[in-house]
């Protein structure tokens, strides 16, 4: 059984990069090197016309990440020892891809949202 911890660990660096579309212009503003119209213009850009690109590299990092926790923690490193262990490789991709989607869509559209609301990056639309 995946634990949450691990499950955290898998898919905690793939979420911050799939979210650097947003998370990119906050960090700048936070740390004093843009000013707040240039991080929205740039947030415009990046989530205008390059969410896809962050994205498909989180997606890429996260099929990575899970296979290194299957080599490294779980011992599979064969097709042999994969075909035996065939349910919890398909259970174990079912919990990544899952909880990374969620955890992805809760980080950029809660957590992130509110950060640039806060600091002013871009009008609060509810």
């Amino acid at each position: 059984m995946i634990k949450f911890r691990e499950i955290f660990k898998i898919t905690g660096i793939p979420v911050l990069i799939a979210s650097l579309c947003c998370l990119s212009p906050v960090i700048l503003v936070v740390f004093g090197l843009s000013t707040v119209s240039f991080a929205g213009s740039l947030s415009d850009v990046f989530y205008g016309e390059y969410k896809w690109a962050f994205r498909a590299a989180g997606i890429i990092l996260l099929a990575a990440t899970t296979i290194l926790y299957l080599r490294k923690n779980k011992g599979i490193c064969t097709i042999d020892e994969a075909k035996k262990r065939r349910q919890e490789i398909i259970n174990t991709l079912l919990i990544v891809f899952s909880a990374g989607v969620l955890f992805y869509v809760f980080f950029l559209y809660v957590v992130v949202h509110y950060a640039g609301v806060f600091l002013g990056i871009w009008s609060d639309y509810f």
